[in-house]
């Protein structure tokens, strides 16, 4: 679903160079739920923005589902985008003055979906986070676990086959967070690959794989471990 290797980011000024990513590999199979942790400045923001097609990597090698993203004009890269990822951020970036329905509808229009289809979408994917009742509401009439659930749905919406979601319950309370998280379980259990940037291990303890990133590298910390717990099954007992 998602191949990353060797790839590398630096972001350079008239006087200062910056290596965001270096040497970074991780590949993500389609359907999996992977949390992504690491301290603040690791670089998990820029994986993020690079797998989501936000920024260009420097050097290396990115596939998508098969596709190549090096190389790919701005149009390209647009409609790849559109195509394959859903975002969902942790301010949830809704449009205060547009009732959730017309939120939801905002990037089906830039697909080019005629009304039906735009209309069956989005009742679809309001009904999949449980809103919609609400669907002629507007964001301040909701609770923020509420608001997160349209961010969700504008995602959903789409039909991804990648969910980028960056701290999608960092503003929200511990049972705010709990649905929240349970409903992206659900999403996952349908088929979606999702990939989540966390600072809660609670919540990166409830995904199926957790890659820490470190100083612009990654640590598959699932993959580390299995690797010593099979070297020590393969170590012969001392005589």
């Amino acid at each position: 679903m998602l191949k990353m290797q060797n790839l590398s980011k630096v972001y350079r000024t008239h006087m200062i160079e910056t290596q965001a990513l270096r040497g970074f590999d991780i590949h993500v199979r389609e359907g999996e739920f992977v949390a992504v942790t690491g301290p603040s400045g690791s670089g998990k923001t820029t994986f993020l923005n690079i797998a989501g097609l936000l920024e260009e990597f420097s050097s290396g090698e990115y596939l998508i589902d098969g596709v190549n993203v090096a190389g790919l004009d701005d149009n390209a890269r647009s409609r790849l985008r559109n195509e394959k990822i859903g975002f969902i951020f942790q301010g949830f970036n809704l449009i205060p003055d547009l009732n959730l329905f017309d939120n939801v509808d905002v990037p089906l229009r830039y697909r080019g979906f005629d009304s039906a289809e735009r209309r069956r979408r989005i009742e679809q994917s309001l009904t999949q986070v449980g809103l919609a009742s609400r669907q002629r509401h507007y964001p301040a009439e909701l609770s923020g676990g509420q608001q997160q659930r349209v961010a969700i749905a504008r995602a959903l919406a789409g039909s991804p086959k990648l969910l980028l979601a960056d701290e999608p319950t960092g503003n929200l309370d511990s049972n705010m967070a709990r649905g929240v998280m349970e409903l992206l379980e659900e999403i996952n259990a349908a088929g979606t690959t999702i990939l989540m940037v966390t600072h809660d291990p609670e919540l990166a303890a409830r995904a199926q794989r957790n890659v820490h990133i470190i100083d612009g590298q990654v640590s598959d910390l699932e993959h580390e471990t299995r690797r010593a717990l099979a070297s020590l099954s393969t170590t012969p007992e001392a005589v």
